[in-house]
């Protein structure tokens, strides 16, 4: 009578839960194997991690497909058309520092982190859902600021792509406040300013 393998020492879905944290804070490029195998279920054997997740590649991509599916869903009110664009735009930087600053996992966004965690050429292809993300983010401000001039909230002559690249920038630049230590007090304070420059764009009433 056949034996049924031995089963894995640890639950696959909690393993890529804690390999996301690690690459989130390090980068793909250094999170070491040792590091992923010490993270995942306490000295899981080599032979256990490839027949378990393939490669190291592979385990990086169902991270990013679980950040995309959970914490990168921050700025998803900037495709819904109920709200106000100004106030999608605001709700999105704000849900965005308070994800970066809370506790409970690193600091920062591993969306926005992105372009850093893997920097040669041969591993562009593994941070491409998380450029991709970044692209789609940037077409929602624009989106948003486009609906603005539409509905005359903003001047017809306002530059769409010029003020949503305020907001993106300004975005992308949390990240590494984040991971600078800046706190979620101060970051609201930011967006507040920032977010003048819708009101600098609106009409005079």
């Amino acid at each position: 009578m056949a034996t049924m393998g031995r089963p894995r020492r640890f639950d696959r879905d909690q393993a890529i839960e804690e390999a996301m944290y690690l690459f989130w804070e390090y980068g793909y490029e250094s999170t070491s194997l040792a590091q992923l195998k010490a993270g995942l279920g306490g000295g899981i054997s080599a032979p256990s991690f490839y027949a378990a997740f393939e490669s190291k590649e592979a385990l990086f991509k169902a991270c990013c497909d679980r950040y995309l599916a959970s914490f990168s869903q921050v700025t998803s009110c900037l495709w819904d058309a109920e709200l106000e664009p100004r106030v999608a735009i605001e709700t999105a930087l704000l849900r965005s520092a308070r994800m970066q600053t809370e506790r409970g996992h690193p600091s920062g966004c591993m969306v926005g982190l992105g372009a850093l965690s893997a920097v040669r050429p041969e591993h562009a292809a593994l941070v491409e859902p998380l450029t991709r993300s970044r692209a789609r983010t940037r077409a929602g401000l624009l989106a948003c600021v486009q609906r603005g001039i539409k509905q005359g909230s903003l001047t017809p002559d306002t530059s769409a792509r010029a003020l949503a690249m305020v907001f993106d920038s300004f975005l992308l630049g949390l990240s590494l406040l984040a991971r600078d230590g800046v706190g979620y007090t101060a970051m609201k304070a930011a967006i507040g300013q920032v977010m003048r420059h819708w009101d600098i764009a609106a009409p005079v009433r």
